[in-house]
């Protein structure tokens, strides 16, 4: 049974490959696991070890097919505590990363396959973000869209939020942008770098486009 710090590992390569679709630099997992390099060097050199992951002189990590294998299984276990903790036990979204980083770890395989069933099977987290199924399957990211980039005068429902630090999901929940809601970006200003929106009952709305490129949108189904 992999230890909860190579279980971490794996979680950030793996997260750092679905957002960035490349090699893994040592760098990313230093700033991703608040760790000095010469901890990532040692762990990266013991993770090759054991077959987890395929380390390139100067260029980074990839996972393997086993690595990636487990560090699904993490993030299954992580998004599902955090569906848990959101819709059954009702805590705030903002509160429940650092409660599933800890819970992941404990998760008993049984006990997860009944909490999947308990909340029917879904198939993203409160966040948006995808949830691997029990086979290690995953909805691919690669073309998701942004209100900074998307379709002008057209209805979209927003699916995934990208920045989950309290105060940014506290601005998406007071600005009524959270997943499931629906918008029409109605023009985008470059020049001021403004997205104007419509929301809910015609009420129109003003975000920065750094703060539009964080959340993703997708067609209403």
């Amino acid at each position: 049974m992999a230890t909860s710090t190579v279980e971490n590992y794996l979680k950030a390569a793996l997260l750092y490959e679905q957002e960035k679709y490349g090699i893994v630099p040592m760098g990313a997992l230093v700033e991703a696991l608040g760790v000095v390099p010469g901890t990532v060097t040692t762990m990266v050199k013991a993770l090759a070890t054991q077959g987890l992951i395929e380390h390139e002189a100067r260029q980074g990590v990839r996972l393997t097919p086993v690595g990636r294998a487990l560090a699904l299984g993490v993030l299954r276990k992580h998004r599902l505590v955090e569906t848990f903790l959101v819709q059954t036990l009702k805590m705030d979204w903002s509160e429940v990363h650092d409660e599933a980083e800890a819970l992941e770890h404990a998760v008993s395989d049984r006990v997860l396959e009944r909490i999947d069933e308990f909340l029917g099977r879904p198939a993203a987290d409160p966040h948006g973000d995808p949830i691997p199924d029990a086979e290690g399957r995953i909805a691919d990211t690669a073309r998701q869209v942004t209100m900074e980039g998307c379709a002008v005068n057209k209805i979209l429902r927003v699916t995934r939020i990208l920045d989950q630090t309290p105060d940014f999901l506290a601005y998406v929940q007071q600005s009524g942008l959270k997943p499931g809601a629906r918008i029409k970006v109605l023009r985008r200003e470059v020049a001021s770098g403004v997205v104007r929106c419509e929301i809910k009952s015609g009420q129109e709305l003003t975000l920065g486009l750094p703060a539009a490129a964080k959340i993703v949108v997708g067609a209403v189904v």
